[in-house]
């Protein structure tokens, strides 16, 4: 027995030190070696070893494949338990795992809230102490006084709506340099919109002859001189044509053809005149043009529809059509479809210069992708809650090309969604008066902003400075376009430090430019005036900035004040030569509100085959 029973003992033994070290194992080898003991199965004992340990080396190298990759970029944040933070905390705790959908694959960790930029990205601190003064100097002469009654000017605008306003801005400064009477203006019929529209069917004309009829005599069409017809003489003159221009090449031929037709004509007047020609300009861009009572009513349920989802919202013109791009001569990350889809509309123009996509965008010359907008507004401090009109044409590349910036801003408003169709059947015809649409919306946003420097952009930019500088965001194309392509490597913080950098004087803030600078449409650097006790003085009470009467009212006082409007409208066109003065003995402006008066917007680049 004892020869049977010390085998037994020394296996116990064995079996307890076996337990020991198994003790030191990993992953339940031990209890598979101790089964195998107890199974007598050592003579399989490797093979099973093995096979587990290559089991668990199977499974690590599967779940590594699955797992994302690992971003060195990451942005570290500590993760707070969203139950007990405030829920713009929250929002700016989570981040999006954005992937390009354009050109660059790479993943982008961006935060879906803003950051803490809230008080600097909404206003203008500076803004209160600026307004718009374009009333006229003693010296000015009124029209009745300087006006030849055998004279007539004429002109045709050329390109989109937003092109054609400068031609009537600047051809009533050109009646008044010529001492003659302005037949009210005919629009451009020929260009890629093909509107039919005529003046008095986007703007209200009645209120345009009587506003300037002391600066300038308008008639809505031409009438005998001396009791006969007169042809009009057709004729061009060269772009941005000054004073001595005028009265050297078209004032001799009114003085011999009595009507003169000036032909495509945008951009066609200086940008630097004296100061009393320049005010008259922005009498005329910013109060005389008002559109009519249909557009402005339709402008305004748009606005009001806008204001009940958000009490603030960005409005972003969005240029980004086909023709637009390929005119544009850019490239955009859309690969071998997209460049041959543009050449193939660049060859409508043949006077189309060959352009080298990478110099353009290197100059600043290229519109931002929409991909890339929204990159940009969420590195200026705008979360995803943020409510986004956009105004643009049919974007090229359609709903995919949207996708990413719809992914940063799920807030996406259009007019196409704020209104039925019933409602927009009346403008959806005319390219034009959507456009003004457009324009009214993105005119009484509380932030401007574009991904072009195009005729819109240019427009609503003067006219938010007139008005008391509200935000206006034009990105500096120049120095963002290789911190768009270098992004992959760069963490969200520097991404954003720079875009901000970058975006010093883009920002719609006063003394951003050098007066004489740009165009004056853009800039009316002449018709703004500084207020040094930070009060506006009382004749400005009758040209009140957008931004500060929609702070101070509620929707039920703005109809309040449209009714005003309307009813101070309907006196003034009864006696057109009853002005108000004020102790001056200048004319003071009459109460009106810019965006419902003035302004355009939409596609209103010009066309190539019209510039």
């Amino acid at each position: 027995m004892k020869k049977k029973t010390q085998p037994h003992h020394d296996q116990n033994r064995n079996h307890n030190n076996n337990r020991s070290n198994n003790n030191n194992t990993v992953f339940g080898v031990s209890k598979g070696l101790i089964l195998c003991r107890n199974l007598h199965l050592g003579s399989h004992l490797l093979p099973f070893v093995s096979g587990l340990i290559g089991c668990f080396l199977f499974l690590l190298a599967l779940v590594s494949f699955l797992s994302p990759p690992i971003n060195h970029h990451r942005v570290h944040r500590v993760r707070c338990n969203h139950s007990m933070v405030h829920p713009i905390h929250q929002l700016d705790q989570e981040e999006i795992n954005f992937r390009s959908h354009i050109g660059n694959t790479s993943t982008f960790l961006v935060p879906r809230g803003g950051g803490n930029l809230e008080d600097g990205i909404w206003t203008s601190s500076e803004s209160n102490i600026y307004y718009g003064c374009s009333q006229k100097s003693e010296k000015f002469l009124d029209a009745d006084v300087k006006t030849n009654p055998d004279r007539f000017l004429m002109i045709i605008t050329s390109g989109g709506l937003n092109q054609q306003r400068t031609g009537i801005t600047d051809a009533v400064v050109a009646a008044y340099i010529l001492n003659s009477t302005l037949v009210v203006p005919k629009l451009d019929s020929r260009s890629y919109w093909k509107d039919q529209s005529n003046f008095s069917d986007i703007f209200d004309v009645d209120w345009f002859i009587s506003y300037l009829s002391k600066d300038v005599n308008i008639v809505k069409k031409l009438s005998m001189i001396d009791g006969k017809f007169f042809t009009p003489y057709r004729t061009r003159i060269p772009r941005k044509c000054d004073l001595e221009c005028y009265e050297s090449r078209v004032l001799p031929l009114l003085e011999k053809k009595k009507v003169v037709l000036l032909t495509k004509y945008d951009y066609r007047l200086s940008n630097n005149l004296d100061m009393d020609l320049q005010k008259l300009r922005c009498r005329a861009n910013y109060h005389a043009l008002r559109y009519t009572d249909p557009i402005r009513e339709m402008g305004k349920r748009l606005v009001e529809r806008m204001r009940m989802k958000s009490d603030r919202y960005i409005a972003l013109h969005l240029r980004y059509e086909a023709d637009m791009l390929a005119f544009s001569g850019c490239y955009f990350g859309g690969g071998d479809r997209e460049r041959r889809e543009l050449e193939q509309i660049r060859t409508q123009w043949e006077t189309l210069p060959k352009r080298d996509p990478d110099t353009e965008r290197r100059v600043g010359r290229c519109p931002l992708t929409p991909e890339e907008v929204g990159l940009f507004l969420r590195a200026l401090g705008y979360g995803e809650d943020v409510h986004i009109y956009v105004a643009s044409g049919e974007v090229y590349g359609g709903e995919d090309a949207l996708l990413p910036l719809k992914e940063l801003f799920p807030n996406f408003h259009s007019k196409d969604s704020l209104a039925t169709k019933e409602e927009l059947a009346p403008f959806a015809s005319y390219s034009s008066h959507m456009a003004a649409l457009d324009f009214i919306v993105s005119n009484e946003s509380n932030v401007f902003v574009t991904n072009n420097n195009g005729n819109m952009a240019k427009m609503l930019t003067g006219t938010r400075r007139y008005y008391g500088y509200r935000p206006t965001i034009r990105p500096n194309s120049k120095k963002l376009y290789r911190l768009f392509l270098d992004r992959g490597n760069l963490t969200w913080e520097e991404f954003a430090s720079q875009v901000r950098t970058h975006q010093i004087g883009f920002t719609g803030r006063p003394n951003e430019s050098t007066p004489g600078d740009g165009q004056f449409h853009e800039d009316p650097t002449a018709c703004i005036c500084e207020d040094s006790n930070n009060q506006i003085q009382s004749h400005n009470q009758s040209e009140p900035s957008n931004h500060t009467a929609q702070e101070r009212h509620s929707h039920g006082s703005k109809l309040e004040i449209i009714a005003q409007e309307q009813l101070t409208n309907k006196a003034h066109n009864v006696s057109s030569t009853q002005c108000n003065r004020n102790q001056n003995g200048t004319r003071a402006e009459l109460p009106v509100r810019n965006s419902f008066n003035a302004g355009h917007g939409g596609g209103e680049e010009c066309h190539p085959a019209n510039s």
